[in-house]
């Protein structure tokens, strides 16, 4: 591949990623219901209203469900994905292995940011214990559908929580259980 084409590839991954990231976040923060006013909540909305309000326009929500936000996500990441195998020159593959793909990469995406969050929730309880910040509380009620469940299974022991380490194997655990087999298929039905 080209010097042209790495560069292209480097730039939809990280310009398409970025939005991804932001969608599939406001979908989480809109599921566990966080604190609009935080700052980085105000930011991951303001950031996404221009794509998402035409959408809304067509899709409605199902209940509680922002199925506009989810059709976005999988819209940007059909994009990044075809963009990708455009620029690298493969065949562009059939519609469902395309689609199974997509659908794989948002289930990784959505298992990372939870990691992500985890892990620096951990970290930030090691190094400041008790404090405020908003970014910390963010990510603390959108990991919380996560840790809620291990935190039934393994309360907290003299003052130590392991509820994330357990969390994190399991998210871990769900990518190689999970993710895996989904893009495995997605790529035989690609072909």
């Amino acid at each position: 591949m080209s010097y042209l084409g790495n560069a292209g590839v480097f730039l939809v991954s990280v310009l398409f990623g970025f939005f991804e990231v932001l969608v599939a976040v406001r979908l989480l923060m809109q599921h566990v219901r966080a604190d609009f006013y935080n700052p980085l909540a105000q930011f991951v909305v303001k950031a996404t209203n221009p794509l998402l309000r035409p959408l809304r326009r067509v899709i409605p929500p199902l209940g509680r469900f922002d199925s506009a936000s989810l059709v976005l996500w999988l819209l940007l990441t059909v994009a990044e994905l075809s963009l990708t195998l455009l620029l690298l020159g493969r065949p562009f593959p059939a519609p469902a292995g395309l689609l199974l793909w997509a659908l794989a990469d948002m289930l990784n995406l959505l298992i990372w940011i939870w990691l992500f969050c985890i892990f620096v929730l951990a970290i930030a309880s090691w190094i400041n214990p008790g404090s405020y910040n908003p970014a910390l509380a963010l990510m603390a009620r959108i990991s919380e559908p996560v840790l809620r469940p291990v935190r039934r299974l393994l309360p907290p022991m003299g003052g130590l929580d392991l509820s994330p380490m357990l969390a994190i194997l399991a998210l871990y655990l769900a990518q190689m259980l999970l993710v895996a087999p989904l893009r495995d298929l997605a790529f035989r039905l690609a072909a």
